[in-house]
């Protein structure tokens, strides 16, 4: 069945349900195990290996490199259907879609070409940016060295969402000058270590654990030509993690909705029907949920839009307008986090006010919902954008760079 035919809307352009339909099966086939995956916690390697397979993984590259040719609301749209199937499939291949984008924007031609080419071929990159600890801000602890003429990883990180699935680690170091490098580890080479040590309530299956390099051999080449990301890195990843919730609201609410249509128990003296499909107050929350859940969806796909034109305007030699569509793509992100991060999060909570105690039994996995949004949520708190953006209404100020997470560096007294 199409997204229109279940009222969930047209996709973003008119050849999206041809570029869909062949994931579609993969992603049934992981939603049907999604409850008891993490009950048992099994890891994703099946599943990753199935959309590898399928060439999900390269669905914004040219089609000349063995990808699909996708628009970036294309690519969200397609995140967003994921996400309702497993929203910790599309946090393992976070990472991974991101260094697309920094590859397809990239204008070192030779390092462009030769990671499209690997990309192409099946390539899957994992996440090493964040370490552990008190170091301040901007620090890196996680270390390139020269040693008996060879240059050594040594470093610990943590949130490596998708690198226990990968086969590269798209991480930051720094070298013997100080100076912040950039490089893609093999996550097979020796002296790397991934551990699933992650133990949050929700996305428990993204592996977000610890990655570990001892006196690593890196190659010349795996070191990036620039440190810097894309410059609409920051709303490209912040907008996965919206299209992971407004899947999350699509599954929570249709889960809802099979639950109250198959419940024949009702609340004596609290309802004046025979079954509870037809209380008009459980039809309300069913309906509430569900509309939560549209809107957040279109809203991915309209501010996809923005950063589609960020994309857009990398090559086109005009920094101005280059500026001013990063900056615009920033803030039409930043304004949708509270909105879409308020609507999952009271959804996901509501959908027990359509069911009886027996739905909060673990079996049934409803619980999921909110503590996976929840999770999803944490990573760029929502507290943070309305600000952004409301300075940006009044004073005109763009949103500043992301620079990480660390201690606050020690003020300077007069």
């Amino acid at each position: 069945m199409s997204r229109i035919e279940s009222a969930w809307g047209a996709g973003p352009s008119s050849r999206y349900e041809q570029l869909i339909a062949p994931f579609r099966p993969i992603f049934e086939r992981i939603r049907v195990r999604a409850v008891a995956r993490e009950l048992n916690h099994e890891l994703l390697f099946p599943e990753i290996a199935w959309l590898r397979d399928a060439g999900f993984p390269r669905l914004r590259l040219p089609v000349d490199y063995g990808g699909a040719g996708a628009t970036l609301p294309e690519l969200f749209a397609a995140l967003t259907e994921l996400g309702a199937a497993d929203p910790n499939v599309v946090n393992a291949l976070r990472s991974h879609f991101g260094f697309c984008e920094e590859v397809l924007g990239s204008t070192t031609w030779v390092w462009r070409e030769t990671w499209l080419e690997r990309l192409g071929k099946g390539a899957v990159s994992g996440s090493g940016f964040s370490e552990t600890g008190e170091g301040p801000l901007g620090s890196l602890s996680t270390r390139l060295t020269k040693q008996d003429g060879a240059l050594r990883l040594d470093g610990e990180k943590y949130y490596t969402s998708g690198s226990l699935y990968a086969d590269w680690i798209n991480l930051s170091a720094s070298n013997e000058a100080n100076e912040a490098v950039g490089i893609l580890v093999p996550t097979n080479a020796e002296g790397v270590e991934i551990v699933d040590d992650w133990d949050g309530f929700g996305q428990q299956l993204s592996a977000s654990g610890t990655a570990r390099f001892r006196g690593v051999r890196i190659e010349p080449e795996w070191i990036k030509p620039t440190t810097g990301r894309f410059r609409y890195a920051a709303g490209f990843f912040q907008l996965v993690h919206l299209a992971s919730l407004a899947g999350i609201g699509q599954t929570a609410s249709e889960e809802v909705a099979e639950a109250v249509a198959k419940r024949t128990r009702i609340y004596g003296g609290r309802t004046n029907v025979s079954r509870v499909s037809e209380d008009p107050q459980i039809l309300e929350v069913v309906g509430t949920v569900r509309g939560a859940a549209y809107v957040c969806g279109a809203v991915v796909l309209k501010a996809a839009e923005a950063l589609q034109r960020a994309a857009d305007a990398q090559h086109n030699g005009d920094e101005v307008a280059q500026t001013r569509a990063f900056v615009l793509a920033d803030v039409e992100v930043s304004q949708s986090v509270r909105v879409v991060t308020d609507l999952i999060l009271s959804a996901t909570t509501e959908i027990f006010d359509a069911l009886g105690s027996s739905a909060a039994k673990r079996g049934q996995g409803l619980d999921r919902h909110w503590r996976n949004a929840r999770t999803i949520s944490s990573h760029n708190p929502r507290v943070y954008h309305n600000r952004i953006v409301g300075d940006y209404a009044v004073n005109g100020n763009a949103p500043a760079p992301k620079t990480g997470i660390g201690t606050a560096p020690a003020k300077v007294l007069s």
